[in-house]
């Protein structure tokens, strides 16, 4: 991939954002305790992190033998974030951002560039595509709207989409809202189908049209069922393109719209946004790129229809932070709907998968909430403590559904080591 020496290096101590009130919020999807898979290219730009699914795909942060405690205890938080910043570089990533947060210190690392033709350094606080961190923004609307007796986790599918789910023996009836936020209905991911990331990976019309029940149509064209709903996880983006659905039923509005006045505005996450056409990225952005053969290609407009509430949200690492602080300390749902949120179903032993967001036991044997989010271009993770007041998270900009590559490992590692030195 690109030349090595255009790597800028650096640590940046910074206040932290106070936009959210000092209070924490829940952590989106965290892959990370799993071990990562081989996928097919295709089949991994929409999952999660412990699944090693990607993002819309997430591949799970490393959890293998790390560091030892010891030689983490020597290094900072920070200083272990930023060597695998600069590992990432050195696996061919052209640029690495990455934030350390224990209360209200903030410390932000970088390396590589943000713009591979500019050579623009990688700015920690630019915008970039969170994919599948997207799945916690949605779950959180559907939990305040139980929390506001619109609609209950437990109303099946069929009752406020009657014929979306009606199909190759699939049956929204038997399926409930909340097994579409934890991944046990039993639905497949249309985006393993080569109807949908072929198209998208080769990126030649960002703003083909995927209207969300056709997303739907084409996973329940995949197979037949193997699973009755409940019965096991299995992550899929057609649950959230369903919970997106779900919004608009209830509310009448675009889940878009939702999340913009119920979270975004709420929570003064300026930088944040959910496009629902415009492929492009404005503003203080990093580029985001794909490798296809031995060439890597600018893959920052994209096409975010594919994944729509599953997986087409941008922000910053400062945003995401906040939003997951107040999603941990409850300043977004009620007592009750939080007790849901991190109601967890196995995945492994050691990672379990609430309501759009996970929860894992790192290596070190401490506990985390987080998730992550990939799609074309860009591969992002978070991890956050039970009461938010400790968080770290990274963005690479180079994803080519592919999960598993040295860099996905290494500052997956270094995201964990880092939360561990906390």
């Amino acid at each position: 991939m690109s030349k090595r020496d255009d790597s800028g290096a650096d640590i940046e101590a910074g206040t932290a954002n106070r936009s959210d009130g000092g209070t924490a919020r829940r952590p989106s999807r965290v892959r990370g305790h799993r071990r990562r898979r081989r996928l097919l290219p295709v089949a991994i730009a929409a999952c999660l992190l412990m699944t090693g699914v990607g993002t819309a795909t997430a591949a799970a942060p490393a959890t293998g033998t790390s560091t030892t405690e010891s030689s983490i205890a020597a290094q900072t938080p920070a200083d272990i974030l930023q060597a695998g910043a600069q590992q990432g570089i050195a696996d061919g990533y052209p640029g690495v951002i990455g934030m350390v947060r224990k209360g209200d210190a903030t410390q932000y690392v970088h390396a590589g560039v943000g713009d591979l033709v500019n050579k623009v350094p990688a700015d920690p606080k630019a915008k970039f595509r969170i994919g599948s961190n997207t799945k916690a923004f949605a779950s959180t609307v559907l939990l305040q709207l139980e929390g506001e007796k619109k609609l209950s986790l437990d109303d099946t599918v069929a009752k406020w989409l009657p014929k979306a789910v009606a199909a190759n023996g699939y049956d929204g009836s038997k399926i409930t809202i909340r097994q579409l936020l934890n991944h046990t209905s039993g639905l497949p991911d249309y985006f393993k189908s080569v109807q949908i990331n072929g198209p998208y990976f080769l990126n030649t019309n960002p703003r083909e049209v995927f209207p969300p029940q056709n997303l739907v149509n084409v996973a329940l064209a995949m197979r037949a069922p193997t699973t009755e709903p409940g019965e096991k996880f299995d992550y899929s983006n057609t649950n959230y393109v369903l919970a997106g659905m779900v919004i608009k039923a209830v509310t009448g509005s675009e889940p878009a719209a939702e999340i913009q006045r119920r979270i975004i505005e709420p929570l003064g996450l300026r930088d944040t946004s959910f496009p629902t056409a415009d492929p492009a990225l404005y503003g203080n952005h990093l580029h985001g790129y794909a490798i296809r053969t031995i060439f890597i290609n600018d893959a920052t407009a994209s096409n975010v229809q594919v994944f729509g509430s599953a997986g087409a949200m941008v922000s910053t690492m400062d945003d995401l932070a906040a939003f997951s602080r107040a999603l941990m300390t409850g300043k977004l749902l009620e007592p009750a709907q939080m007790a849901e949120l991190k109601t967890t179903v196995p995945v492994t032993g050691d990672v379990g998968y609430g309501l759009g967001i996970e929860r894992i036991k790192l290596s070190c044997g401490k506990w985390a909430w987080g998730h992550n989010g990939a799609v074309l271009g860009y591969f992002s993770e978070w991890l956050s403590s039970e009461d938010g007041t400790e968080q770290v998270l990274h963005t690479n900009n180079e994803y080519h559904l592919l999960a598993g590559t040295p860099g996905q490992t290494h500052t997956g590692k270094a995201m964990t080591d880092a939360f561990c030195a906390l």
